[in-house]
C-alpha cells in the first residue's frame, strides 16, 4: 500500500512540474527535489521520465473509463454508443458534456495533463500525438462517428463535430482565465442546448 501511495505521489508531483515547466524542461533531478527525496530513491520507483509519462497516460485512460461508468456515458462499440446518444435527452447530454469539461479544467490530474500537452505540442512529436489523441483529432473523430449515426449524413458529420467541439475547446482557455467560472459553465450549457435544437431536425428517424 505504501509503495502504491509513493508511486502515485511521484506521478502527481511530476505531472505538476510537467504542466508548469514542460515535460522537456523537467528533469528527474527536478522531480526528486520537488518530492524531497534523492534521485536514487526516485529511481527505485521509476527508471526514467518516459516511464513516468507512460504511467500518467495509463492513469488518464483509467480515469476516462471510471468517469464513463460513474456517469453512465454511452460506451462500447460505435452502434451501442450511437444508440445511447440517440436515446439520451438534452439534460443527459448537458450532464455528459459538463462532466467532460470539468474533467479537463477542474480535476487536477487531467488539468495538468492538458496544460502539459498544450505547452509541449510544438516541441515534441510524442506530445503532439498525445495532444491530438486526447484533445483535438481524437474527440473530433469520436463525435464525427456519433453525428453520422444520429443524422445518417456522412458528408455533414465531420463539420457537425467541428461545430460542436470547436467552441468547447476554446472554452477550456476561457475557463482557465475566467474570474467567474460559472459564467463559462452557463455558456457551455447554452451551447449544448442550441446545438441540440439545430441537430434535432436532422436526426435519422
Amino acid at each position: 500500500m505504501e509503495e502504491k501511495s509513493t508511486k502515485e505521489r511521484i506521478l502527481e508531483e511530476a505531472l505538476r512540474l510537467f504542466a508548469k515547466n514542460g515535460y522537456l524542461g523537467t528533469s528527474m533531478n527536478d522531480i526528486a527535489r520537488q518530492l524531497g527525496v534523492t534521485k536514487a530513491a526516485l529511481y527505485k520507483h521509476y527508471t526514467s521520465k518516459q516511464e513516468i509519462l507512460d504511467s500518467i497516460v495509463n492513469r488518464m485512460d483509467s480515469l476516462d473509463y471510471e468517469r464513463g461508468k460513474k456517469y453512465e456515458m454511452p460506451q462500447g462499440d460505435s452502434e451501442t454508443v450511437i444508440r445511447g446518444y440517440r436515446e439520451a435527452d438534452i439534460d443527459k447530454i448537458k450532464q455528459i458534456t459538463k462532466v467532460q469539461f470539468l474533467h479537463w479544467t477542474e480535476e487536477e490530474f487531467s488539468n495538468c495533463f492538458r496544460k502539459m500537452l498544450m505547452l509541449e505540442q510544438y516541441r515534441d512529436e510524442t506530445m503532439a500525438a498525445l495532444f491530438q489523441k486526447y484533445l483535438v483529432s481524437g474527440p473530433v473523430s469520436y463525435m464525427e462517428i456519433i453525428f453520422k449515426g444520429l443524422t445518417g449524413k456522412e458528408a455533414d458529420a465531420r463539420q457537425l463535430a467541428l461545430d460542436f467541439y470547436g467552441p468547447i475547446f476554446l472554452m477550456y482557455s476561457l475557463y482557465d482565465a475566467a474570474d467567474e467560472k460559472e459564467e463559462i459553465i452557463t455558456m457551455l450549457e447554452l451551447h449544448v442546448e442550441r446545438f441540440a435544437k439545430i441537430l434535432k431536425g436532422g436526426r435519422r428517424k
